[in-house]
């Protein structure tokens, strides 16, 4: 809905009409720049009407999964309030938590070599690889951001481990978004902008899905994926019409 924190054109208006045509909507985003509190108030702030708990945010998952266990957490500063439960710690650690990237200068500190190289000797330790989500970049105003999924990709290559992923395309993570609406997967539709993460995830669990062709939308990745979503519309602010037309 938004690209370096700015509206995409018409996408106020879109979900404002949404809602008065009755659809529950849930907001399911990988973003790990802001808690969710900060990201729900920087979305109402560009317009958007939406309460904190209709957000579901990778930290606030991660917070359950790993709950009470000693965590390695490489991720923004601003989101750690976002991981209560977790006992974050700086070594012998049971896990490794990795986060996403952001576009000032914390990630260079964040994503140190020093700082990789003790999640490397906590994996090779025995702890366990996760991720809040394995993106390879993300979209911004001044164009597209190498994102963590490079860094966890790196680590598992170095230490032999799979990393589990929190986020987007777990199948978990968008089953828990239609429990949240106490909806059927095959009568929920997901929209988004990443043939992979948001189109395949969603297949995986029976959901619809229709992509925009704004954010990260790229027709080689949907044309080369093999993965065809139900439909495709130039952007969400065409989502209203398109949903009354056809369904």
């Amino acid at each position: 809905m938004t690209v370096s924190g700015a509206p995409i054109p018409g996408s106020v208006a879109a979900i404002s009409r949404l809602r008065r045509d009755g659809h529950r909507l849930r907001f399911v985003t990988n973003t790990t720049t802001r808690s969710r509190a900060g990201l729900a108030r920087e979305l109402r702030d560009a317009g958007f009407e939406l309460e904190d708990d209709e957000l579901q945010t990778t930290p606030v998952a991660a917070a359950q999964v790993l709950a009470g266990r000693r965590v390695l957490a490489l991720t923004m500063p601003s989101i750690v309030d976002d991981l209560e439960g977790i006992k974050l710690v700086g070594m012998n650690a049971d896990a490794v938590l990795i986060g996403g990237c952001d576009e000032g200068d914390e990630t260079g500190r964040v994503f140190s070599y020093l700082n990789l190289l003790r999640a490397f000797h906590e994996l090779k330790a025995g702890a366990e690889l996760y991720c809040l989500h394995k993106n390879r970049w993300w979209q911004t105003a001044h164009g597209p951001r190498l994102d963590a999924g490079a860094f966890v990709a790196g680590l598992e290559f170095a230490a032999e481990v799979e990393a589990t992923i929190v986020g987007k395309p777990s199948p978990a993570y968008f089953m828990a978004a239609c429990e949240a609406l106490d909806a059927d997967p095959e009568l929920t539709w997901m929209v988004g902008d990443d043939v992979w993460d948001d189109a395949a995830g969603a297949q995986r669990c029976g959901l619809r899905t229709i992509l925009v062709r704004t954010g990260k939308f790229s027709p080689d990745d949907v044309e080369n994926a093999g993965i065809r979503p139900d439909a495709i519309v130039n952007s969400i602010a065409n989502l209203p019409e398109w949903i009354e037309t056809h369904l």
